[in-house]
Order: structure tokens, then C-alpha cells, then sequence
């Protein structure tokens, strides 16, 4: 079977993994950089560029050392080209392409977006190479910070594009809403945490339904959300207050929002969910309906939200599949995963290769 040592550093996390056959883990290490970019309420992408250059070779070590390997057991080398942050991604890019060369390995460029597809290829503990990977035709619904995407997919490799957002990615809608509600960063979780016990009745928040299209937009959520929180806002401290930079950083804190402590959160991160994950169910299932779907997967950073995968499953008539929390968000046992195919289809890199910041999963005209 095919050793893969696969590289991702889209964003903000360094991770490495070693994958054989495609499908099982031989470990998968991820660096988090999210105390890093807590304090400024999102990714700030020059401080991601360099936290890459630091811990991308500890975490390469870290994977081999787990997997029991070492570079002379390897099929081949993958990293993710594109799309995501350009400085972070030229230094998986360029890391990749080093050692190929110097090693002689084969390598192999995986788009982000695929990766989060293949993560539904992966084995999970207990299972064995037996266990069935996802059958096509399949409609497969992206969601993640930057991206939200209904995709059909008919074998590997072939994608059509079904609908997308117009506007804000979902996990950047629950990104922006934890700071308005000042729940803090990384958002999905945060207000999926302060959901809980919420009543996701009392806001009645506008869902965005655009027709009969399958296309997304959370634009006009994110504003009623900031309108229903305006009258427990409190004034904010002087513009020239001081902030100072955290230790190393050049760059001074996110100031969140100050709000009066008697405002409803938990109703209100429940209302804001409950609107995102109802647009996302609804459209999925019109979706995966109309194409002749025999499954339905989650992807991305968004599948791990409890509320989206408990509804899809139970208004679904078609089996719904989606990867462990750990797997949706971004890691390198995705890359491995889609690498593998990748190979066995016969495409390669050449040593030309070059991050693709904006590189899309689906080119050319809607079909």
C-alpha cells in the first residue's frame, strides 16, 4: 500500500500526517495556532506565516515518529496548494517541493476544499479496509470559515457545483456572531456552546432562501444578529486607549464588544444557530433530491457542529456521512486521503508548483 506523508498549512494550523492506502492514519499531528489569534478575534495572516516556519518541521517529526516511519518509507510527499492564506500556504508549498526533490519522491498538490471531501474516506478506530468508503453519485455540502459549498460529486476526482454563498462562508457568519455576542474565537464552537440550554425560538432571525437556487447567504443574518444586540451594547472605551501587543507579536488585541451582562446570550447564539443550520439542512436535502444522491457528506470546519449533523440526519432520507470533530477541522489526514487518488489517477506536481490562494474546488460555468 502507498505511504503518504501529507502536509496543511492553509491557515492557521501546521499539521502533518502519515497515511497508508488512502484510508488509514498512521498518525495525524496538528499544531493549533488558535491562542495565538484568540486575542485578535480571527487569523492574522502574517503571524500564521511565521508560526508555519517554526512548527512545521517539529510537527513532520512528531508524525513520523508516531507512524513508526521515516522519510526513507515513503510513496510519496503531498501538501495543499491553494485555496486559503498565500503566505502560509508557500510554506507547506515550498517545504513539500524541497524534500520531493531532495528525496526523489512523487508529489502530489491537493486543493483544500477536496481534502475536507476525502476526510469522509478516512478509517475511523475499529473500522477496517472492509468498511465501505462513500458511494457515488453524492452530493457533499463544504462548510467552513471561508467556505460554503453544495457539491456534486460523481467518482473521484469529478465534482459539478451545485450552489454556494454569495456572501459570508457559514463559519465566517458563526465567527462574526460570537463577536458580536462577545463569545470569543474560534466562533462555531463558542456559540455552540452558549447555545445550550438557549431557546432558539425567541429571535426569530431572517434565513435567506434566494428562490428555488441552492446558493447560501448569511449577510442579512449577521445584521439582524447585531440589531437585536444594540440596546445592551455599552459604550466602547477611547479609540486612543492603549492596547499593548501581546509577548512577540507586533500587532495590538482585538478589543471585543462591551455588553450590558443582562443580555439573553444563550437565546440569542440558539436563534443565530438555529438559522444557519436550517438554510443549511434545507437547501442540502433540495440539493442531494434534485441531483440523485445516494449519500449525502459533511466537510469542513462547520460538519462538527452537533445541532447541523443531528438535523441532516434526521430529516434526510439518504444516509448522511461526515468525518470525527478532529477531522473536520483542518488537518493533514484529509491531504493524505485525496492525495492518494490523486496518485493512482496518475497526477502529479511538477517543481513549478505555486500556492494558489484562490484556487477553486470546481472550475469553469456552473452546470
Amino acid at each position: 500500500m502507498t505511504t503518504i506523508l501529507a502536509l496543511e498549512t492553509s491557515c492557521d494550523e501546521t499539521a502533518a500526517a502519515v497515511i497508508r492506502g488512502g484510508r488509514r492514519i498512521l498518525s495525524n499531528v496538528v499544531a493549533s495556532q488558535i491562542d495565538l489569534h484568540r486575542e485578535y478575534g480571527g487569523v492574522v495572516p502574517e503571524l500564521a506565516s511565521r508560526r508555519h516556519i517554526t512548527a512545521l518541521w517539529p510537527t513532520v517529526q512528531a508524525a513520523l515518529e508516531r507512524a513508526g516511519a521515516t522519510l526513507d518509507d515513503l510513496d510519496a510527499l503531498a501538501v495543499t496548494e491553494g485555496p486559503g492564506l498565500a503566505g502560509a500556504l508557500l510554506v507547506g508549498v515550498n517545504w513539500a517541493k524541497a524534500v520531493a526533490y531532495a528525496r526523489g519522491l512523487p508529489l502530489v498538490a491537493v486543493n483544500h476544499l477536496e481534502a475536507h471531501i476525502y476526510a469522509n474516506w478516512l478509517l475511523q478506530p475499529g473500522e477496517d479496509e472492509a468498511t465501505p468508503p462513500p458511494s457515488f453519485p453524492l452530493v457533499c455540502l463544504i462548510v467552513s470559515g471561508g467556505h460554503t459549498e453544495l457539491v456534486l460529486m460523481t467518482g473521484h476526482g469529478h465534482y459539478r457545483l451545485l450552489g454556494q454563498t454569495t456572501d459570508d462562508a457559514a463559519g465566517e457568519a458563526f465567527d462574526k456572531g460570537a463577536r458580536i455576542l462577545g463569545l470569543g474565537y474560534p466562533g462555531g464552537p463558542a456559540i455552540q456552546r452558549a447555545s445550550e440550554g438557549g431557546r432558539a425560538d425567541r429571535y426569530r432571525l431572517p434565513r435567506a432562501w434566494l428562490g428555488d437556487s441552492s446558493d447560501f447567504s448569511f449577510s442579512g443574518l449577521k445584521t439582524a444578529l447585531l440589531r437585536a444586540t444594540e440596546k445592551y451594547r455599552l459604550p466602547d472605551p477611547p479609540a486612543d486607549a492603549p492596547r499593548v501587543p501581546a509577548p512577540g507579536s507586533p500587532f495590538p488585541p482585538h478589543r471585543p464588544a462591551r455588553l450590558h451582562p443582562s443580555m439573553p446570550v444563550a437565546d440569542l447564539a440558539a436563534s443565530y444557530q438555529e438559522a444557519i443550520v436550517d438554510v443549511l439542512v434545507e437547501k442540502t436535502i433540495r440539493a442531494a433530491h434534485a441531483a440523485g444522491a445516494t449519500m449525502v457528506l459533511l466537510a469542513g470546519g462547520v460538519a462538527a457542529n452537533g445541532a447541523l449533523r443531528e438535523r441532516l440526519g434526521r430529516r434526510l432520507d439518504l444516509p448522511v456521512r461526515y468525518p470525527p470533530p478532529s477531522l473536520c477541522t483542518d488537518n493533514a489526514a484529509m491531504v493524505g486521503a485525496a492525495a492518494h487518488h490523486r496518485l493512482r489517477a496518475g497526477v502529479q506536481a511538477g517543481w513549478s508548483l505555486d500556492a494558489r490562494p484562490n484556487l477553486p474546488l470546481v472550475s469553469g460555468p456552473r452546470v
